[in-house]
């Protein structure tokens, strides 16, 4: 069995223009602070990385990990969770998705998509530049606005979508294989892998790519009313990366999973800081340490309460606290009397 690393920090939620959170230096020394051993990076925060020079120089990637190193953290892995969205939008989500992208290719879904995947590769060759062999993102969606069978889905549109969905994935998972990354889709409402049995659509499709892994968060099972604990036992080897967040589902007379069209705050189902919410993360770290999952536990923080300052400090201790170190020996070995082929033999009367 083998120790998860960690604890681990998400930046996504927390790069920003202001001081400590608008430079690499200063976000590192901060999550240091924090009490974390590791940050995963938002490639499309210019203000922390250069994607394009760490695409194309192993001596940046080292200047950039020495950095993190220097202030107390190491680089878990890169993601291109808002690039990964661009490689699949249906027309429905082309305006509200275009902010996403760079600004010379707003407004032009073809020139969009292709510099989506440009940057998801670009990353990979970053991740391989950095000795970093899983890479986060989200698989974007054709099929999502059809989700809910209202009007009757014409016969074959899901099957459309997603032999189209992976066709525009192949290549980049092709590029992951040669550069020995795994690319882990965070498998996330809006996506078109939102649960298990569209990600399996989309490997069946695949030909069960090797690279094409999961982004396990149980917050997004927690709000699908999905077994948690049960998908880590099914895609057990396809996990390979683990997003510490916690959620709430609380259904009420007026509202459930659809919730309304309500904000956060006024949601049935919606994200809490670690601890707050209905996750049970005992369970879940249990259940990694048994499937030796050796990769980080990071931590993303979403809450709709609480400050996102006191929920990143106060996730570092609550991984901390949950992290088992994993026995090397069995807890009976007191009581071995030693063996060997012919006592096993004598003691089954062979």
């Amino acid at each position: 069995m083998k120790t998860i690393k960690g604890p681990g920090l998400f930046l996504g939620q927390f790069a920003g223009d202001e001081a400590p959170f608008n430079s690499w230096d200063a976000i590192t020394k901060w999550a240091a602070d924090c009490g974390y051993k590791g940050v995963q990076v938002p490639t499309w925060a210019g203000q922390l990385i250069d994607l394009k020079k760490a695409a194309e120089s192993k001596d940046y990637c080292d200047d950039f990990k020495g950095q993190a190193r220097e202030n107390g953290v190491e680089v878990t892995e890169l993601s291109t969770h808002l690039q990964g969205q661009l490689v699949a939008v249906h027309p429905a989500y082309d305006e509200a998705f275009d902010g996403f992208a760079a600004p010379e290719v707003r407004g032009n879904p073809k020139a969009r998509q292709e510099w989506a995947v440009n940057q998801v590769m670009m990353a990979i060759s970053a991740s391989n530049n950095m000795g970093i062999n899983a890479h986060a993102t989200f698989s974007g969606a054709l099929a999502w606005p059809f989700l809910y069978p209202w009007p009757q889905r014409p016969a074959g549109l899901v099957e459309t979508a997603f032999d189209e969905l992976a066709r525009r994935w192949k290549p980049i998972l092709d590029h992951a294989d040669e550069n020995g990354v795994d690319v882990c889709y965070e498998i996330h409402p809006g996506e078109d892998l939102h649960d298990g049995v569209t990600f399996e659509m989309f490997l069946d499709r695949l030909d069960q790519h090797p690279r094409a892994n999961m982004l396990y968060d149980p917050s997004h099972y927690v709000l699908q009313c999905l077994d948690y604990l049960d998908n880590i036992d099914i895609y057990k080897d396809r996990i390979r990366m683990f997003h510490v967040k916690d959620a709430e589902f609380n259904p009420t007379g007026r509202q459930g999973v659809y919730s309304g069209y309500q904000s956060w705050v006024d949601r049935a189902g919606r994200f809490r800081s670690l601890g707050d919410g209905q996750v049970d993360f005992k369970a879940i770290f249990s259940k990694m340490a048994a499937i030796d999952f050796d990769g980080w536990a990071v931590v993303e923080w979403e809450c709709c309460l609480k400050h996102p300052e006191d929920g990143a400090r106060e996730g570092a201790q609550f991984v901390k606290d949950h992290i088992i170190r994993v026995t090397e020996r069995a807890f009976d070995d007191f009581a071995g009397g030693g063996t060997d082929d012919a006592a096993n033999r004598r003691m089954l009367g062979l």
